[in-house]
């Protein structure tokens, strides 16, 4: 009988850690008894061999686990095996109560009214001095609450826990093997492993997947598991893997919502490619590396992309990646320049692409670049230092930071936390995050000797996007530290204004608010918000080169977008233009610097070796011509939503723009909000128009204008005066909005 079952044992398979190997005992008849799998050491035969007369046998196969035979239809009867504990459904595991040893392909024949017989009957996956037999719908409930809802899934099998003694019993010095208490494990449908614990396992299958290693030896080769999927972005092909878009369960992350984020970084390149070229590239944490993969694949030899991640399963999906877009991946500075000249006859290479595998920081301190983006899991603040160390002049620096919710005020402290800024959720709450993370970049830049030139800032629902030109110099760094300022914001009308310079205690701060709130308000009416960027957040020469780019390499997607920014840059309600190339090409002049865009322009105009070269551009620095404020854009919004009236119907927002343009103020669109108005015209104003030009609901929808009235004169003198006294809480603005919808009754004849 021993002879038999030792030439039936599966042979042991190579793994790199000790589990426990699955045997095929004979099917032998067995008293009621012998429900475990194998015996415990306690009820070894008499005939087994003592230790002194015979080797004891290796732990690995010191117990022989229960086998299922749900797949014994599969073509390789030994592949298609695994544990009693590993079942698809719960009804295949209630089967197995029913089941003897060795009798196990009678389980398909089984339906529910056998179930219900009313025999008592064992668990299949505990002892019996653990779960005494019991009825069928005792042993049901015991299945389904202990074993089947703490189960570990796997492509469409479920990994149960089981109390059977399965694990293997190492013997002592002398070679006996002790009992030990066998406490609940897993048995992995993968590796046919034993682990302890459910999270224990959960990792353990996880480790499995990101490896590659989910074809087991249990299942048949058609529930294999299937190839990685295979995305299509801006005509750039990327390998992603399963559960690409849960960064919790991959190692490779990629977000389909970013592509807008992906096009204006790449629109952002491509503007900074035609100023100087080559230009030395770095995407920071590459993940699927998409972004890289842009920039090379469609500028061609203008760049020269790094891809770095600390990953190394994210690092070799780059490099595959990288041969699926025909890409070549170089390792070190030789094979980069001789990569020309190794190209066999009849293939095709796009360009090269350098992958590294270190840490961020380490990186950006090593060498140097023209470009640089920044896109870590969650805030940037750990990495921008070591971004401005080593930033050549009058290079790029690109940040998405995807904490919103620190940033978008819902976690306050944690912004306090990482950027230093008092903030609170307010209507302008969008912009208030774009100027915390730019005020972040300035104070690591300043840190470094360096200035900024903010190019463009976007909020949108996933994340803030800032990019920022890079000014060396203390000059420099001082002017952009002045632009660092506090904001006094009035939590009762949310009028806002940034605080005055100087380091004087002002003695009533309040008097810097447009509003009158705290005259007629009790109590303290406003706080201080800060620090953050006080200066202009759009560059319109250079937001105009974007576009350009954009239309020569057809996304379609960011171009509205594009012309959003332009007009919030400058201001203007929105009217149709034309984009065409630059009437100017030698010479462009953005933030008082003239830049080259021929296609001969080199990076000896500019730089060498990350230094500013000849005296001309010293003296162009030098000379800048200091940014008028009257040409900047106002800071921060309006929405007219959250300030119209209860009971009066407000105007079309491109007629309130009008309007608001007629009266003499400046006035656009917003990105931040589509229902935000950006103008320079105090809240007062704001409001006042906004109710000259509102119809009462109840008129039945009378034409939009101006209401006629007799005591127009007065009405407006009331409006004006309970717009002042506008400042009241949440609780109180009914009744000044009941008031608002009284005087609008009284202007009717």
């Amino acid at each position: 009988m021993e002879n038999m079952a030792e030439e039936e044992l599966l042979p042991p398979e190579k793994e790199e850690v000790e589990v426990a190997q699955v045997q095929v005992p004979t099917p032998t008849p067995a008293p009621d008894s012998a429900r475990v799998p194998a015996p415990a050491p306690d009820s070894a035969p008499a005939s087994a061999p003592t230790p002194a007369s015979a080797p004891a046998p290796a732990p690995a196969l010191a117990q022989a686990p229960a086998l299922s035979p749900s797949l014994a239809s599969a073509p390789d009867e030994a592949e298609s095996k695994r544990h009693i504990s590993i079942q698809r459904q719960l009804a295949d595991l209630e089967k197995l109560a029913f089941v003897t040893e060795g009798d196990f392909d009678s389980a398909s024949s089984l339906n529910s009214e056998s179930l219900d017989a009313g025999n008592k009957q064992s668990c299949p996956l505990c002892p019996k001095e653990k779960f005494r037999a019991c009825n069928s719908h005792k042993l049901r409930r015991h299945l389904q609450n202990l074993h089947w809802k703490v189960s570990v899934e796997f492509e469409g099998y479920r990994m149960c826990i089981c109390h059977l003694p399965c694990r293997p019993v190492k013997p002592n010095i002398i070679g006996e093997q002790i009992s030990s208490k066998m406490g609940a494990h897993y048995h992995c449908i993968i590796c046919s492993a034993t682990i302890t614990r459910r999270t224990d396992m959960l990792g353990h299958v996880r480790r499995h997947v990101n490896k590659g290693e989910t074809k087991s030896r249990y299942i048949a080769a058609s529930a294999a598991k299937p190839p990685n999927e295979i995305l299509k972005e801006t005509d750039t092909d990327v390998q992603v893997c399963p559960n690409y878009s849960i960064p919790q369960k991959t190692d490779s992350y990629f977000n389909p919502k970013m592509k807008l984020n992906r096009q204006l970084i790449f629109c952002t390149l491509a503007a900074l490619a035609e100023e100087r070229k080559p230009l030395e590239c770095l995407d920071a944490f590459g993940a699927t590396g998409i972004m890289g993969l842009q920039w090379a694949k469609h500028l061609g030899s203008a760049v020269k992309v790094t891809i770095n991640d600390l990953n190394e399963n994210s690092v070799t999906l780059i490099q595959e990646n990288c041969h699926l877009n025909k890409l070549k991946v170089v390792v070190d500075s030789k094979e980069e320049e001789e990569s020309d000249d190794i190209l066999k006859e009849g293939e095709e290479n796009l360009g090269n692409i350098k992958v590294t595998k270190m840490d961020a920081n380490v990186l950006m301190h090593l060498r140097s670049f023209d470009f640089i983006h920044l896109d870590p899991f969650g805030t940037s603040v750990n990495y921008l230092d070591s971004a401005f160390r080593n930033i050549r002049n009058l290079g790029i620096v690109s940040v998405t930071s995807t904490d919103i919710s620190s940033l978008y005020a819902k976690a306050q402290h944690v912004a306090r936390r990482h950027y230093g800024c008092n903030i609170v959720r307010t209507e302008y709450y969008k912009e208030l995050a774009a100027r915390i993370v730019v005020a972040a970049v300035a104070r690591a830049a300043a840190r470094c000797n360096k200035g900024i030139e903010v190019l463009f800032a976007v909020a949108l629902e996933h994340f803030v996007l800032v990019v920022v030109r890079v000014l060396r110099g203390p000059t420099s760094a001082d002017e952009t530290a002045k632009k660092i300022q506090y904001l006094i914001h009035c939590q009762w009308c949310e009028e806002r204004i940034f605080q005055k310079d100087g380091n004087m205690v002002e003695e009533n701060p309040y008097r810097q608010l447009p509003c009158n709130c705290h005259g007629s308000m009790p109590g303290k009416t406003a706080i201080e918000l800060g620090p953050l960027w006080s200066s202009s957040l759009f560059n319109t020469g250079f937001l105009k080169r974007m576009l350009f780019e954009s239309l020569h390499h057809g996304l379609d997607d960011i171009q509205t977008l594009i012309k959003t920014l332009i007009f919030e840059s400058e201001c203007t309600p929105q009217s149709q233009f034309s984009v065409h190339a630059p009437s100017n090409l030698n010479k462009q002049e953005e933030y008082g610097v003239f830049i080259k865009t021929t296609d001969d322009t080199t990076t000896d105009n500019y730089i060498a070796q990350g230094k500013r070269k000849g005296n001309e551009t010293i003296t162009t620095l030098a000379k800048r011509q200091k940014t008028d404020v009257s040409t900047e854009h106002p800071p921060f919004y309006y929405n007219i939503h959250r300030h119209s009236i209860k009971g009066m119907n407000m105007p079309k927002l491109k007629k309130f723009l009008c309007y608001l343009s007629q009266a003499g103020f400046r006035v656009s669109r917003t990105h931040f909000d589509p229902m935000g108005v950006r103008t320079d015209a105090p809240l007062m104003q704001f409001k006042s128009i906004l109710l000259k030009y509102s119809t009462p609901t109840y008129t039945g929808g009378q034409s939009e204008g101006h209401v006629q009235s007799a005591s127009e004169d007065t009405v407006a003198d009331k409006v004006e005066m309970s717009v002042n006294d506008k400042a009241e809480p949440s609780s109180c603005r009914r009744c000044t909005q009941n008031e608002a919808r009284s005087l609008s009754r009284m202007k009717l004849p």
